[in-house]
């Protein structure tokens, strides 16, 4: 080899449109007929990434978390509510969903067509949103947000409700409820480009607290003594679960803006501040208070700061998402450690895993501080010029389009904490015409094996009879060919 070495030469990051055309690319950047001029071979590979771990958050993340959260006789119904509620919402997803929640229908303010979204022609096509992907994908991506809105409402029902009546809730709820949050916020709906949700505050997390503390309500309480007494069956494995959900986010914040750009990595890193500082809140507090450092309080930390951050994480600063960070390890903490206990309210509804406090609390909570936090410059980079009002604390000297923000954002939280709550209702009042939606006292006694005809453990000493120890028969030629002893 020459030791005198000729330089290789880059086009310039300002060279023309034409000049970029007349330079040669790589064989492997060359659009052609399987990957067109429009589709970003970068993009499209990290959106399909951050959706797998979307997808890992549910099944196997809340399926290993509701499984283990909950008592031993309740592991297998809890776990198995999580896998149905997956599998049901694909198919309603793609045959009508997707299209009811991000749509086009004559000028709807509240929901879309409902039309299959299965085609082709569509689903090979680019996405309707400022991308370089193709359908398919934010078909997908939105179907797990979808998923994990369900599963997660699901935390507030688990021990009790009847099976049969969840697999008719799956689809009704997915189709009057979350559709129209979706619609109304992300779509074409009355509050497009007003409300900022950089990720779900609302439409997953409010939605999914409000509609399982409604649910909870009429499905009724678990048997009073599970509501007394229900531990943990696996401490473990609940951090398996945890972890699973905890680093998931990692696609739930970072693919909202369907490229792997600037926003995208102030996304992903400003999640992890929130919910680090958040799970050590909490358990600060635990520590104070209690005396203890609790897991399953580290983990309702954890979950609370993912919430938080979610509506904001790609639009504030890493100081902000540390400070509601703070804000979400404490106030979800009150209320569910404090206020649940003293309000006759609180106490007259059994959610069984507190998701109220844990998703509406902190979804609120989150929407509101983005709007106080959103800087101008980020909103720019993830929507466009002025689609959003900058927080009221990027507002220097303006604070009219700041507090124009926090209306909206507060209009938001109440429009869709009433929607769910409404329309859950409803949805509750129709299934039980159907089927009771609270199984019955002798379920309740047995759990999983009255449920499903199976268990969790293959453990005896559990309320089971012991089977009789079986003797070991030697065949009558093999004793007379043994020795005798003397």
């Amino acid at each position: 080899m020459s030791k005198i070495s000729k330089k290789r030469k880059f086009p310039s990051p300002f060279m023309s449109f034409e000049g970029y055309q007349s330079w040669s690319l790589p064989s492997g950047l060359v659009p052609d007929e399987a990957s067109p001029e429009w589709l970003s071979k970068g993009d499209n590979a990290w959106e399909l990434t951050a959706t797998s771990f979307v997808g890992l958050q549910s099944v196997p993340g809340l399926v290993i978390l509701y499984g283990s959260m909950v008592k031993k006789k309740w592991a297998v119904n809890s776990a198995f509510m999580a896998l149905y509620a997956f599998a049901a919402v694909l198919l309603c997803w793609v045959l009508w969903a997707h299209q009811m929640s991000f749509g086009y229908y004559k000028n709807s303010p509240l929901v879309g067509k409902p039309v299959n979204s299965l085609s082709n022609v569509f689903l090979l096509g680019p996405t309707h949103v400022h991308s370089m992907l193709p359908n398919a994908d934010y078909v997908f991506y939105q179907f797990a947000f979808a998923a994990i809105t369900v599963i997660l409402l699901a935390g507030s029902l688990l021990g009790r409700m009847n099976f049969y009546a969840w697999m008719i809730f799956v689809p009704l709820w997915l189709t009057f409820s979350y559709s129209v949050g979706a619609f109304t916020i992300w779509g074409y709906g009355f509050l497009q480009h007003k409300i900022i949700d950089y990720a779900g505050g609302y439409v997953i997390h409010l939605s999914s607290g409000v509609a399982g503390f409604t649910a909870a309500y009429w499905v009724g309480p678990r048997h009073s003594h599970d509501r007394q007494h229900f531990p943990p069956n696996n401490i473990i494995q609940i951090l398996g679960g945890a972890g699973f959900l905890w680093l998931g986010w990692t696609g739930f914040n970072g693919g909202s803006p369907l490229s792997a750009g600037l926003v995208t990595s102030l996304a992903v890193i400003n999640t992890h501040i929130c919910t680090a500082t958040s799970l050590l809140v909490w358990l600060a507090l635990d520590m104070a208070v209690y005396k203890k450092s609790s897991v399953i309080g580290a983990v309702q930390g954890m979950i609370t700061g993912l919430v938080c951050i979610t509506p904001g994480a790609g639009l504030v600063d890493p100081w902000a998402a540390a400070l509601m960070g703070v804000m979400s390890g404490s106030i979800p903490w009150y209320t569910m450690m404090n206020l649940h206990r003293k309000s006759a309210f609180f106490q007259s509804v059994d959610d069984t895993l507190g998701v109220f406090h844990t998703h509406a609390v902190a979804g609120v909570l989150g929407g509101l501080l983005s709007g106080l936090f959103a800087k101008p410059k980020l909103l720019n980079l993830m929507y466009g010029n002025d689609v959003y009002g900058p927080g009221l604390l990027h507002s220097r000297g303006h604070i009219h389009p700041g507090l124009k923000q926090m209306a909206y954002q507060f209009v938001g939280a109440v429009f869709i904490a009433a929607w769910n709550a409404v329309v859950t209702s409803i949805i509750c009042l129709v299934i039980s015409r159907i089927v009771n939606l609270r199984m019955d006292e002798e379920a309740l006694e047995v759990g999983d094996d009255a449920v499903h005809g199976e268990e969790a453990y293959a453990l005896w000493g559990d309320g089971e009879r012991m089977p009789k120890p079986r003797r070991l028969r030697i065949p009558l030629i093999c004793r007379r060919l043994m020795p005798t002893p003397v």
